[in-house]
């Protein structure tokens, strides 16, 4: 096995002691040949160790996902489920994206601002989803290296980029309630496309160096993910090599791109309720929370789906429970999005039902 990992003969025998000499007829005469000679000999130890290490070493080329895998008779019934749910967010994320551009009450930046997160929701779910919809029928659920190494960078694009969305609708929802005369001005049309733009470049930077990190990791198996998507801290558990570097920056950009946005968004309500609050009259009150009671919902809920799935306690968590809570924040929390706000929001529940009634007239004419 050596000579063929080698190439050549190496010249060494093994004595009862079981450590590789060098033939005597290679040892040196004079005292300084006989040090030289012991340390090549140690040399040629180590080297023949790490050539027979790195020779059982098996090298990752694709991962077996695990999640559902407990539950083989249920596959049917998943992926029915997940399929309905799927389809469920893509339909209501497309309606709110139609809907925004269609009426022209929702020509505004709080709509745009909207359209712009319902769009990320669709990139988000399609970016887990069709691969797990397709495993339901593998008997051997895989994913390629380098297809779960684009699945890591779309995911965490798409994570990155909707915390800093987020936080920028918040600041939108600032400013329309505490500062209105400026509005116009602080909200204008560069200023919306330049947080948007801002959003993406923040997740795409971030995701960049995510991925190229993870692909310099040296994966050795086994090739298992307990999951049903691949992300960097899975990747990590499975590395061989040193992951200090890895570890830090998911560290840095859990406070940049995670934390920071999550207290600018807190931070913001507390100053929108302080301004509510102040109104003298209840309808005004109401009026001026309604505004914001759906972005504010949508925050909550993303959040605390967030938090639950990534500061989980290592230890005492199944496999289920594991699958379970990602679900909810991966697959469910995209498709609550655009229900949230149909059923909290009055303009775009009434956007929606115009756009469907013209649909559904037009669809008569044609018929």
């Amino acid at each position: 096995m050596l000579q063929a990992v080698l190439g050549v003969t190496v010249p060494f025998m093994m004595h009862g002691s079981h450590q590789p000499v060098l033939p005597k007829s290679t040892l040196w005469s004079s005292g300084a040949g006989v040090e030289n000679s012991k340390l090549h000999t140690k040399s040629e130890t180590l080297f023949i160790v790490t050539l027979f290490e790195m020779s059982n070493q098996t090298y990752v080329t694709e991962f077996i996902f695990l999640g559902f895998s407990n539950h083989s008779n249920l596959q049917g019934v998943f992926f029915l489920v997940f399929l309905v749910i799927y389809l469920t967010s893509l339909l209501g994320n497309v309606l709110i994206i139609m809907a925004t551009r269609v009426s022209l009450a929702l020509h505004t930046p709080m709509y745009y601002f909207l359209s712009n997160l319902s769009f990320l929701d669709i990139c988000y779910t399609s970016t887990t989803m069709p691969v797990m919809l397709g495993n339901f029928f593998r008997e051997k659920k895989t994913i390629s290296y380098q297809s779960c190494l684009s699945q890591i960078f779309f995911f965490v694009t798409c994570a990155g980029t909707e915390c800093v969305l987020l936080a920028a609708m918040a600041y939108d929802r600032y400013v329309a309630i505490c500062r209105p005369l400026q509005y116009p001005v602080l909200m204008s049309v560069k200023v919306c496309v330049c947080l948007v733009t801002g959003s993406w470049l923040c997740g795409l930077v971030n995701s960049a160096t995510h991925t190229v990190l993870a692909a310099t990791l040296t994966l050795c198996g086994p090739n298992e993910i307990s999951h049903f998507l691949c992300d960097i801290p899975l990747l990590l558990k499975l590395s061989c090599s040193d992951t200090s570097v890895n570890v830090s920056v998911l560290h840095v950009a859990s406070a940049t791109i995670g934390l920071s946005p999550c207290l600018f968004t807190a931070g913001s309500y507390i100053l929108i309720i302080s301004a509510i609050l102040r109104i003298p009259s209840a309808q005004g009150r109401s009026k001026a929370f309604s505004t914001c009671a759906s972005h504010l919902t949508v925050v909550v809920v993303f959040y605390i789906m967030a938090n639950i799935n990534y500061d989980k306690p290592s230890e005492g968590y199944s496999l289920d429970m594991d699958i379970l809570v990602s679900v909810l924040f991966c697959v469910v929390t995209p498709m609550l999005n655009p229900i949230i706000y149909s059923l909290r929001n009055k303009e775009v529940k009434g956007a929606l039902k115009k756009l469907i009634r013209n649909y559904g007239f037009s669809s008569e004419i044609s018929s």
